[in-house]
């Protein structure tokens, strides 16, 4: 028994499944940028047909044009994201797609400035207890 597989091109919501994992996002990412949630991405991967509405968000949440959701092929999609990936025109919105590397230095960013403000509470810690201690030892002088 010999069994073919054929791409089918026509499910919308495996294309939106596939872009969305070859640009690396998360359901819940997508989620978050669309404010819905996670679940209603799990359906709208599982629907064949959808809407131009909901075609269009999910397009402009992912940064990319309709027509790569709706002519998805693997050849065709590693073609449109990376030029996606070098293309910095304005015709795309301002989500970021998830680049690990951008994340963590992002997360980098945010652990220093962290650390600055404790270090500074500590430094203030400090120099108030050490006024603490003069006035507490002139204190004890004059008396």
């Amino acid at each position: 028994m010999e069994t073919t597989y054929r791409a089918n091109r026509t499910h919308l919501g495996y294309n939106v499944k596939r872009l969305r994992e070859i640009l690396g996002v998360k359901q819940e990412d997508l989620a978050e940028r669309l404010q819905l949630s996670q679940q209603s991405i799990s359906k709208i991967e599982n629907k064949e047909e959808l809407d131009n509405e909901t075609l269009a968000k999910v397009a402009n949440a992912l940064n990319i044009p309709e027509d790569a959701i709706r002519n998805f092929t693997d050849e065709g999609a590693v073609h449109i994201v990376s030029n996606n990936f070098s293309d910095n025109s304005s015709a795309y919105n301002s989500y970021t797609i998830n680049n690990p590397i951008e994340r963590i230095v992002q997360l980098y960013d945010e652990k220093v400035e962290l650390y600055e403000r404790m270090l500074k509470a500590e430094q203030e810690k400090v120099a108030l207890l050490e006024e603490l201690l003069r006035n507490e030892t002139a204190a004890k002088a004059k008396g």
